[in-house]
């Protein structure tokens, strides 16, 4: 009887059981509904009036819900992972509670019970067995739930694949679609039209951004559109161009001890990239050491510079609505095995890419979060 009352204090681990199931399964099951609803917006983008618009949201959407249903599977085979550990360990703990509850069973006789030291023994045995099997009945629950738990897991993984990979292919599908609409368009208005040559000699003549961007005013001629209005009331509240996460700070160095007046974002790959405000494309290219480069005058005299982009949209001189698509990261979406195992994307190891963001007034720069706003 004391080693059952030992056994019973093993195996007291903190149990969780069908509620913590729903909380690990619940992240992935409206992250399903919302690539669902994704994919109806795809179906219906080739009959919106701005395709462009409705196909940026449409990308959007299928980012939020892959990265809604990255965490919460990657939460669920943590938990399954988390449980499985724990039953192997008690595994031994385990065999001697089935052979306990098996030998108090309904099928054992009265004689099992007697004590050799008569009546009083056998009273006192029996005493001890009331107290002890309530702890092993709820032991014995607690295993089961922990069971079913693990069971539960393992269905809503199998479940979510599927759509997971479809989530795939549809935000494949979503971004093809969006650079056709952006490459169809032709209703934009013009701020200017841009001198090539020009901007040839300034890329060549230019060692450093600041060079180029001072340089810039001085490669656009022809004025077609009214100028924008000045945005300095938001000041502080622009959403940052991108899904990302502050991975440095204006002036901090990197791991070369180079520091730069710009922020760092990390993003995940082929996150789409916006413009935060309505904006006029002064440069879309490669410059420099900064791969391909969109800079962005949302005002007369403010430059935003994005840079690290895998591809861009647009030619200089277009003006472009708020959020409208300029970019996109580099990279390849992670494949459905990859984003169900419990190491694929812990810590930050999704965003595997970066953009560079830097805010210039007049000719110098400024900290971009003087700017934006992250949450």
């Amino acid at each position: 009887m004391a080693g059952v009352a030992g056994l019973c204090l093993a195996l007291a681990a903190p149990v969780s059981g069908p509620v913590a199931a729903r909380q690990a399964g619940d992240a992935a099951r409206d992250a399903a509904e919302a690539l669902e609803a994704a994919s109806v917006l795809l179906d219906t983008a080739d009959s919106a009036r701005d395709r462009v618009a409705a196909l940026t949201d449409t990308v959007r959407a299928f980012e939020d819900g892959l990265a809604a249903m990255r965490e919460g599977l990657r939460d669920a085979a943590i938990r399954e992972t988390e449980l499985t550990r724990r039953l192997a360990a008690q595994e031994e703990e385990v065999a001697q509670l089935l052979g306990v509850l098996t030998a108090l069973g309904n099928r054992a006789q009265p004689e099992t019970l007697l004590h050799p030291q008569g009546p009083l023994g056998t009273a006192r045995s029996g005493m001890l067995v009331a107290a002890v099997t309530p702890g092993l009945a709820a032991q014995a629950a607690a295993l089961r739930a922990d069971l079913e738990e693990v069971t539960a897991l393992r269905q809503l993984q199998q479940n979510a694949a599927r759509t997971l990979e479809e989530g795939l292919s549809g935000v494949q599908n979503a971004r093809t679609a969006l650079s056709q609409a952006i490459a169809d368009r032709t209703d934009l208005p013009r701020r200017f039209t841009e001198d090539p040559v020009q901007t040839e000699i300034l890329i060549a003549a230019t060692e450093t951004l600041q060079g180029f961007a001072s340089g810039l005013s001085q490669i656009g001629e022809g004025a077609e559109a009214d100028p924008l209005p000045p945005i300095g009331d938001r000041k502080g509240l622009l959403p940052l161009p991108v899904r990302g996460v502050l991975i440095r700070g204006a002036g901090e160095a990197d791991a070369a001890g180079v520091t730069r007046p710009g922020i760092v974002l990390a993003t995940r790959p082929q996150a789409l990239v916006t413009t935060p405000t309505a904006a006029t494309i002064r440069y879309n290219g490669p410059l420099l050491d900064y791969g391909l480069v969109s800079i962005l005058e949302p005002q007369a005299g403010l430059l935003f510079v994005l840079a690290g982009l895998e591809a861009v949209y647009g030619s200089a001189g277009e003006v472009l609505p708020a959020g409208s698509p300029v970019g996109l990261m580099g990279g390849a979406d992670p494949q459905a095995g990859d984003v169900v195992s419990p190491s694929g994307e812990g810590g930050g190891a999704g965003r595997s890419e970066t953009l560079y963001m830097e805010v210039r007034q007049g000719d110098q720069p400024v900290d971009p979060l003087d700017w934006f706003t992250t949450d």
